[in-house]
């Protein structure tokens, strides 16, 4: 018992590190234009806000399937953020990244811990969805969420371990939205 739960730690350890580094590859990397539109991109995402911009489109402009999905995408947002941001922060207790990103694209760190990034597991809850109603989105929703978790490393809130954790809770939160809306009968087709 004793030398599993030491094995377990080592693993952790090793994890842990490796985040870390790939951390602190990111603060010393500099580009101008990512310096001022990643902290922008980021707090555009901020409380949703970018995904029910986009859900308000597909409402206004996709008809009945587009309402459908903007719907669920909401939902999908909804339960992500209750597990992400009620449950899992208060289960892992991390504390966000100590090591320091230029000034110019740092933002303030939250109040919150950091394992997952709720932002990242937005962004992919959302994209989750768009995904099955319309295919032929998957490059730019998945890219634009993809960026979104991206900004979070890259302004200091978040280590990459956050960010794939939280991609993987929102792409899961979407399938299950998505199955249990097409058993309600309320998905939307999947062809454009």
């Amino acid at each position: 018992m004793d030398q599993t739960h030491s094995n377990t730690e080592t693993v952790l350890d090793s994890v842990g590190d490796l985040d870390k580094r790939v951390f602190r590859a990111v603060a010393e990397w500099h580009s101008p234009i990512l310096d001022r539109t990643m902290p922008e991109l980021s707090e555009i995402a901020s409380q949703s806000r970018l995904w029910m911009g986009i859900a308000a489109l597909f409402a206004v402009f996709g008809g009945g399937k587009g309402r459908r999905t903007a719907v669920e995408g909401m939902v999908a947002i909804g339960v992500n953020s209750f597990l992400a941001n009620l449950v899992f922060k208060n289960i892992a207790h991390r504390k966000r990244p100590t090591e320091s990103v230029p000034d110019a694209r740092k933002l303030t760190q939250p109040e919150s811990t950091s394992f997952p990034s709720g932002h990242t597991a937005s962004a992919a809850a959302f994209s989750g969805i768009v995904d099955r109603a319309y295919p032929k989105l998957w490059l730019p929703i998945n890219g634009l969420a993809a960026t979104v978790g991206f900004s979070r490393v890259y302004t200091g809130v978040h280590y990459p371990g956050d960010v794939l954790a939280g991609w993987f809770l929102g792409k899961a939160v979407a399938l299950v939205v998505s199955y249990v809306s097409r058993r309600l009968g309320f998905a939307p087709d999947s062809v454009d």
